[in-house]
């Protein structure tokens, strides 16, 4: 299988007609083998029935039916464990990704690239709650990541399978997977791509998912670089901490010992035991966190690397 089409749905019983029509249009000029991947999100409305009804009529489309809605996030990562093609692109059911760039994320793959993000460069979405918080939030996560793109929030991406098959998702980390694709050590592209107004559906998306992907983005982080040696992060902060009050504590004792300073009724010395105290239990967590990881890695055989080829193996 060459390519496979990863498409999560939910309650997008108006589009997918229209989606698939396009989309078998455009996989067939390609020239290679597809297959077609609905995940069906826990729909309410007539989706399943309609995918359903599709599947039954080519052998190129699989359904995957959640028994409830668990997110956009575990629809991807189904699709991903079930697809079969070298290339794994993904994309929105709602009609707003257009299936005629699918060509140009392969071009881009073609030059080289494991993962090829689209941009949406001219946005279709409403301006204060879609348009400007997206700004921001790429900006800040192409910062902390490292991983500069434009537009985190497409769903429209191409990926190599041996990429996907070793990244592990959960929360709402899918907008974060070329950030974690770069963790095992993919290259990264970018192309600008269509964006089409929303004509069926209502958006499954607001402001309200602002703090979840504040803290996945500090999961996504930790994991870039400290998931195999989480003391590094917590011992630096256990000794910054310790080591702070560790010098209040050196100031007050001379203060006490030559100038007779009174201590009884300084703040400052449980500020500087409280300093002490944290500073301990960082490294303490440090040192469990270092036991966890060995226990993950260790008990499951699983390696602490990637490898992208081996040559002359025997």
């Amino acid at each position: 299988m060459d390519i496979s089409v990863v498409i999560p749905v939910m309650n997008e019983e108006g589009s997918l007609k229209i989606l698939y029509s396009r989309l078998k249009e455009v996989l067939a000029g390609l020239g290679k083998s597809y297959e077609i991947i609905f995940v069906d999100d826990g729909s309410t409305d007539g989706s399943f029935k309609i995918l359903e009804s599709i599947a039954k009529q080519t052998e190129e489309v699989r359904v995957i039916s959640f028994r409830t809605n668990f997110g956009q996030t575990a629809a991807l990562s189904a699709g991903f464990k079930y697809a079969g093609g070298d290339i794994i692109i993904t994309l929105d059911a709602d009609l707003q990704n257009d299936p005629e760039d699918i060509p140009k994320l392969l071009r881009k793959m073609d030059e080289g690239y494991d993962v090829v993000s689209g941009w949406r460069r001219e946005r279709h979405d409403p301006l204060l709650t879609r348009r400007i918080p997206s700004f921001f939030a790429n900006k800040i996560i192409s910062r902390i990541t490292g991983v500069r793109l434009h537009d985190y929030g497409c769903t429209l991406k191409a990926y190599r399978r041996e990429v996907v098959e070793n990244i592990d998702l959960y929360g709402e980390m899918h907008r974060f997977i070329p950030a974690l694709a770069k963790w095992v050590g993919a290259s990264i592209g970018e192309v600008v791509v269509k964006h089409a107004p929303r004509k069926y559906g209502k958006s499954k998306y607001g402001l309200s998912r602002i703090i979840a992907v504040i803290l996945d983005l500090v999961t996504v982080r930790f994991l870039m670089s400290y998931s195999t040696k989480p003391i590094q992060i917590f011992g630096l902060l256990g000794l910054i901490s310790g080591g702070i009050g560790f010098v209040i504590g050196v100031c007050l004792v001379v203060q006490r010992q030559f100038f007779g300073v009174a201590l009884s009724s300084r703040p400052m010395l449980l500020l500087a035991v409280l300093l002490m105290f944290v500073g301990t239990q960082f490294v303490s967590m440090g040192l469990l966190g270092e036991m966890q990881v060995r226990t993950y890695h260790e008990s499951q055989n699983k390696p602490i690397y990637v490898v992208k080829k081996i040559v002359g193996e025997r």
